[in-house]
């Protein structure tokens, strides 16, 4: 089958081991290698932000990325995709009038959605939805912070309706779905991956490293943002003594001594009392992750609001315990007492609680990293999660054959 991923239109995920690489971009990428290994033939497509020449890029999987040209090639913020999005479509179109066009487009984030949806007007084939994150929720968490144009959620519910299937990655997404309007019988939840052979534990009877425990926090890539709660997750360090938190992702290891949010960060650790067992690495390359995951005795999720949050996933497939936040993604990921420990949101007590008794407790670090590792590779393998969305798209792919035949 061939199938056409349209990306959100902010970057092009041109590279799965680049530093400032988001979750989108590692879903979008990490899907269609998955998805051209068993046997699809998968191109990304993405808008021009580079004033370079537009060209197709070859990614290690084999999948091909081609920009296409719409509005200026710079950068640009949600307005300014909202305006290009339909000749961004009619691009998508015109590059599928030649000898390739996909039997099914997989659009990515709401942009992308408008994009595809001017696109298969012209080119009639199904559209399958992944929001990746919904305006509803931001808003609703971000309040009078929330920039996003006044017109997504309305677009979003559009979207919705008019897609021949939307993928939720979790059942809290499912439900603000539901909330938003859209048909039960166009959502299909299929959670985001992980590459189990490079997000694996390197000894499954790893020595006790002793003193200091590490717990690792994965910021935003790029910057530092407030709902991941990385505030919360240094209060919480006063509760567990003899254990040092490494805060992973944020600006440039060389920006943070300049970036507002870190020096934040810093402060809080200064007034809690932790200050010389907070580090702050900064972004670092996704090939250097899995060592990160690794070198950790805990990994710390403690966001606001989580619209998947892959993180617990990759750590989980690097053999390490997870304390999450029972927001988002997070309560179908980590089995509460099994892979791991839900806490409420925005309670460092709690959370500091559950770190405590997590590395006090080394029969039960142990258990929860080896559920943990089982979950991830039984459930999120890319494999197994690209299997699931090629069966669905073989359905709609079908559907629309039949209906194209009763129409005719």
């Amino acid at each position: 089958m061939r199938i056409a991923m349209v990306s959100k239109l902010v970057s092009a995920p041109v590279t799965a081991d680049g530093i400032g690489a988001g979750g989108q971009t590692r879903h979008v990428t990490g899907l269609a290698a998955a998805l051209a290994e068993l046997g699809h033939d998968v191109r990304i497509y993405t808008r021009r932000e580079s004033p370079d020449p537009p060209k197709i890029h070859r990614l290690p999987s084999g999948v091909e990325v081609v920009t296409v040209t719409a509005g200026p090639a710079e950068p640009a913020g949600e307005e300014e995709l909202l305006r290009h999005s339909k000749p961004f479509g009619e691009g998508l179109a015109a590059a599928w009038a030649g000898d390739w066009a996909p039997d099914l487009i997989h659009a990515h984030y709401w942009t992308g959605g408008l994009a595809a949806m001017v696109a298969s007007r012209q080119r009639p084939v199904p559209v399958a939805l992944t929001y990746h994150e919904l305006g509803a929720i931001q808003r609703r968490f971000l309040g009078d912070r929330y920039s996003s144009p006044a017109c997504r959620i309305g677009m979003e519910r559009e979207l919705g309706r008019a897609a021949d299937c939307v993928v939720s990655q979790c059942e809290a997404e499912t439900q603000e779905l539901l909330r938003l309007g859209v048909p039960r019988g166009r959502i299909v939840t299929v959670p985001s991956g992980v590459d189990p052979t490079r997000f694996a534990p390197s000894d499954l009877s790893a020595v006790d490293r002793g003193n200091p425990a590490r717990i690792i926090a994965v910021g935003t890539a790029g910057r530092f943002s407030e709902r991941k709660g990385l505030v919360d997750a240094i209060r919480a360090l006063r509760l567990v003594p003899h254990a040092e938190m490494v805060i992973v992702g944020g600006p440039p290891t060389g920006e943070l001594d300049r970036d507002p949010r870190a020096r934040q960060l810093r402060a809080v650790a200064e007034g809690s009392g932790v200050s010389d067992r907070v580090r702050l690495v900064g972004a670092v390359p996704l090939v250097e992750m899995p060592t990160w995951y690794r070198s950790a005795d805990l990994l710390a999720c403690s966001s606001w609001y989580e619209p998947f949050g892959i993180t617990a996933v990759e750590g989980m497939a690097s053999g390490v315990p997870v304390v999450a936040t029972s927001v988002g993604g997070f309560p179908d990921t980590v089995v509460d007492g099994l892979t791991g420990v839900l806490v409420p949101p925005q309670n460092p007590t709690a959370l500091g609680r559950a770190m405590r008794g997590v590395l006090t407790n080394p029969m039960r670090r142990m258990a929860y990293a080896t559920a943990g590792l089982d979950r991830a590779r039984q459930c999120y393998a890319w494999d197994r999660v690209a299997g699931r969305l090629g069966a669905q798209y073989q359905l709609l792919a079908g559907d629309h054959a039949r209906s194209g035949d009763h129409a005719g």
